[in-house]
């Protein structure tokens, strides 16, 4: 994961302004969803994914820097966590997530704290 949680690594694939809506999620222990909205937001960039069924139809917000790689032609993200980190994490809070500072802290807080060593 990037040094930087909320910005895309260079070599994950992500072309700046491409649109990730619509694109399948896979964990490394696998599929966990869709990407339901995303912003290239340079040093507040993320990815709101929906998890469907799979816990109940809970949003999550994963910032860029979760995202191991990006393949276009297939519509699919790959990111460096398990189902079951992401089962874990904070609730995506819609009222809270644009311009609270300590929000986005809590969240990448979360992600830092599960990186693989």
């Amino acid at each position: 994961m990037s040094d930087n949680m909320w910005g895309y690594e260079p070599t994950s694939g992500y072309i700046a302004g491409a649109d990730l809506t619509g694109y399948k999620v896979e964990a490394t222990d696998g599929s966990i969803g869709k990407v339901d909205k995303h912003s290239d937001e340079v040093g507040s960039a993320y990815l709101v994914v929906d998890t469907g069924v799979w816990i109940f139809g809970k949003h999550v917000l994963l910032p860029a820097g979760t995202v191991s790689g990006v393949d276009a032609e297939a519509r699919r993200i790959f990111v460096d966590l398990t189902k079951d980190q992401i089962k874990d994490s904070p609730e995506f809070d819609k009222d809270k997530h644009i311009g609270d500072s300590g929000y986005h802290e809590q969240i990448g807080g979360y992600y830092r704290s599960h990186r693989r060593p």
